[in-house]
C-alpha cells in the first residue's frame, strides 16, 4: 500500500545539535550584512529597478535574512537536542585550519613560496598525526610538487621572499623565477 504524506509531513523540521547556534549567529551576520548594504551600494537614477546595480546585493541579503529569521524561529519551536556545546566545539576546532592558512600566507611574503609551502605541509602533516619519517619526507615532497608546479609550469606570480634577499645574486635571481 501506498504512504500518503500530509502537508505537515512534508515539513516535518528534524532538528540538528547545533541549530539554535548556527541559526543565531547566520541571523547576526545577515542583519550586519543588511546594514552595510548602504555604504556598499548604489541606486542609480533614471534606470530600470532590475538594472540598478544595488537591486540584487538587496535582494539576496534581505532573502538571506527573512530566511535566517525563518530558521531560528523553527530552531526555537523545535525539541531541543543534546550535544550542541559539542557541536559548537566542532565548528570552532574546523576554524583553526583557517588559522592555518592565514598563516601560510603571512609567512609567504617573509620566506618564500618554496619554504613556507613546504614548512607548512610538513606542520599540518605533523598536526594531523603522520609523525614518521617517510610520511614527514612526502608531505616535504609534495610542498616541492605544488611549487613546481604552481611557479615553473603554470606561472604564477607568486611574490619573492624576503628570505631570499639575503641569497646570492645568482641563486636569489634562480629562486625568484622558479621558485
Amino acid at each position: 500500500m501506498k504512504k500518503v504524506k500530509t502537508l505537515q509531513d512534508l515539513f516535518k523540521r528534524y532538528r540538528r545539535p547545533g541549530d539554535l547556534v548556527f541559526s543565531v549567529m547566520f541571523l547576526l551576520f545577515s542583519i550586519a550584512l543588511l546594514f552595510s548594504l548602504p555604504t556598499q551600494n548604489t541606486w542609480v537614477g533614471n534606470t530600470k529597478l532590475f538594472s540598478q546595480p544595488a537591486f540584487w546585493p538587496y535582494a539576496a541579503v534581505i532573502t538571506m535574512a527573512v530566511f535566517s529569521a525563518l530558521h531560528l524561529v523553527s530552531s526555537l519551536v523545535s525539541p531541543a537536542l543534546d550535544g550542541r556545546w559539542r557541536e559548537v566545539w566542532f565548528w570552532i576546532r574546523s576554524i583553526e585550519f583557517a588559522g592555518w592558512f592565514m598563516a601560510y600566507v603571512i609567512a609567504v611574503p617573509q620566506l618564500g613560496y618554496l619554504p613556507a609551502t613546504v614548512l607548512v605541509a610538513v606542520t599540518l602533516t605533523w598536526r594531523l598525526g603522520y609523525r614518521s619519517a617517510k610520511m614527514l619526507l612526502l608531505a616535504a615532497g609534495f610542498g616541492c610538487a605544488v611549487v613546481l608546479i604552481f611557479k615553473t609550469f603554470l606561472q604564477v606570480k607568486v611574490p619573492g621572499g624576503a628570505l631570499y634577499e639575503l641569497l646570492p645574486t645568482a641563486l636569489r635571481s634562480f629562486m625568484l623565477t622558479y621558485f
